[in-house]
């Protein structure tokens, strides 16, 4: 333990350290995703499209999925917002 790590812990505070279980929608629908399978270069952008109000991925989830799904197939190449996802963790692993 080095001693700035050691300090963190003395004092209470976590370091913030992303989990590698898990992926951040920037990374896995990054702008050769988005550009590849819609007509976004973020999926900000894509989402802003739909009108949604997101600011987390839980935001995300909280969509209703017939309404994300609708959205997902007018402006994706994807048949539903599962088929997008399970697609950009395909990608994201195999890079």
């Amino acid at each position: 333990m080095t001693m700035e790590e050691l300090m963190n812990e003395l004092q209470g505070q976590k370091m913030n350290q992303e989990d590698p279980n898990e992926v951040s929608f920037e990374k896995l629908f990054n702008e050769e995703f988005m550009s590849k399978y819609s007509n976004f270069k973020s999926f900000d952008e894509f989402v802003i499209k739909g009108n949604f109000q997101v600011k987390t991925e839980e935001d995300v989830a909280d969509i209703p999925d017939e309404l994300f799904d609708r959205h997902v197939v007018r402006e994706t190449k994807f048949a539903d917002w599962k088929s997008m996802l399970e697609t950009a963790n395909k990608e994201y692993v195999r890079n």
